[in-house]
C-alpha cells in the first residue's frame, strides 16, 4: 500500500464516492473532468491495495481517512 501518497484530492473523491456520487456529479463538485476522478479511482484502487469501490470505501474506514461523522451531511 502507498498511504503516505494519498492526496488531499484522493481523499475528497473517496468521501464522495462513500456518500454514492457518480463520477459526473464527483467531477461537478469537484471542478474536474470525470476522465480526472476516474484516474483518482483508479489510483485509490492502487494505493488503497482493493479491487473495488466497495473495498476503497472499507479501506477508507479501516485506515481512518472515513469516518461515520463524514457520513452526516
Amino acid at each position: 500500500m502507498f498511504l503516505n501518497t494519498i492526496s488531499k484530492r484522493e481523499i475528497e473523491v473517496l468521501e464522495l464516492i462513500a456518500f454514492e456520487c457518480t463520477s459526473k456529479e464527483i467531477a461537478e463538485k469537484l471542478y474536474i473532468s470525470t476522465n480526472t476522478v476516474n484516474t483518482h479511482k483508479k489510483n485509490l484502487r492502487i494505493k488503497l491495495d482493493v479491487k473495488n469501490i466497495a473495498g476503497m470505501v472499507r479501506k477508507g474506514f479501516e485506515l481512518g481517512f472515513l469516518s461515520t461523522a463524514d457520513l452526516v451531511h
